[in-house]
């Protein structure tokens, strides 16, 4: 109790935790307020992401950072899961599959350009190891793969057994391919993926205990209140005059990775930059080889109609493109601010275009 109520008197923006209970009450009270719960939802998510990010933090220190990363990409993508399952019993496909093409670009390019433009404004220029980014790169290259082959198929020729049958197939295989690459950086060579930085220490880390009963508790405060934004954030877009390829591409995926932004920029601006790194393209990895594949799977039980894995053309380019960039941009285990400001443009440009030129419904 000591330590949270120390990070409270240390971080200001922690006094926003006020709006948890806030946004549960006026869920009860204002049910039809969606443009509140949007915004309320927005602020509520904030602090919780701090303390989930601090957390973590605490947790790599004692763990290793390439577990770090991979414990703050699990637990971020459990919002990135509420949402979209919530999508997806509603029907809402193009949702869905917009909510995880963002996700993956979100994180690889917005996360990962965030964190070497901080890292590299604060310390002119970092280092971090090349083999662990490359071996991310080469995941979500495997996903992004799998994801163009059903995007090849034409509905209208009557295939659309044979897609239903090809997703299936594809989303078993990445699965598969997602434990591999577990088992091959936490047991058989998990001493590849050291980190090679120079990490400040300027916090004591939290107890363990501590550390590991905030990520479960802020983990499911994160989970409920996305739930509310979910609900919310279609009726709230339509306010603004967003599409929902927009909303689910672009809004959705940066709300849901909060939580992961703001433990990989604290990490950048403290020179752990392969913290930063394993939760940004291990969050992308997680996505497409495991959390995409499972939603086909699942739409057989929650969802109205089974999910394929045919993307429209432009999300597919998009992917491929980012993993692309993160594969060039991480190849030298060198990063300065420049780096990560190119990384943005290339994600900025990537939201222009959509909200310009949304997909067809």
């Amino acid at each position: 109790m000591n330590t949270l109520l120390g990070e409270f008197r240390g971080s200001p923006l922690l006094w926003l935790l006020v709006f948890v209970p806030v946004v549960f009450v006026a869920e009860y009270v204002w049910p039809e307020r969606h443009t509140v719960l949007f915004l309320l939802s927005i602020c509520a998510i904030i602090p919780l992401a701090m303390l989930l990010s601090r957390a973590t933090e605490s947790v790599a220190d004692r763990t290793g950072e390439a577990v770090g990363g991979l414990l703050n990409a699990t637990l971020g993508n459990l919002t990135e899961l509420v949402i979209v399952l919530t999508a997806l019993q509603a029907g809402q496909y193009l949702l869905v599959k917009a909510s995880i093409a963002g996700a993956i670009v979100t994180n690889t390019l917005f996360m990962l350009g965030g964190s070497f433009l901080i890292g590299g404004l604060k310390h002119h220029e970092q280092q971090f190891n090349r083999f662990g980014a490359r071996f991310q790169s080469g995941l979500l290259f495997v996903a992004t793969v799998a994801l163009l082959l059903p995007s090849l198929i034409d509905e209208a020729e009557g295939k659309v057994s044979v897609l239903q049958d090809l997703s299936l197939g594809l989303a078993v295989l990445l699965i598969i391919a997602y434990g591999l690459g577990m088992v091959f950086s936490l047991r058989t060579h998990r001493e590849l993926f050291a980190s090679v930085g120079h990490g400040e220490a300027s916090e004591t880390p939290w107890p363990i205990a501590v550390a590991l009963l905030t990520l479960a508790v802020v983990t499911l405060l994160v989970a409920l209140v996305s739930e509310i934004f979910v609900s919310s954030v279609q009726s709230a877009a339509e306010t603004f005059s967003l599409t929902p390829a927009f909303v689910g591409f672009i809004v959705v995926a940066l709300v849901g990775a909060a939580a992961e932004m703001a433990t990989a920029f604290s990490a950048a601006a403290k020179d752990r930059l392969d913290l930063s790194i394993g939760i940004a393209l291990g969050s992308a990895a997680q996505i497409a080889l495991f959390v995409a594949p499972l939603l086909v799977i699942l739409s057989y039980f929650v969802g109205p109609a089974p999910m394929s894995l045919q993307f429209w053309p432009g999300a597919v380019a998009m992917i491929l493109i980012a993993t692309m960039t993160a594969t060039l941009m991480t190849n030298g285990g060198r990063s300065a601010w420049l780096v990560g400001a190119m990384i943005l443009m290339v994600y900025a440009i990537f939201g222009l275009t959509l909200f310009l030129l949304p997909p067809a419904t």
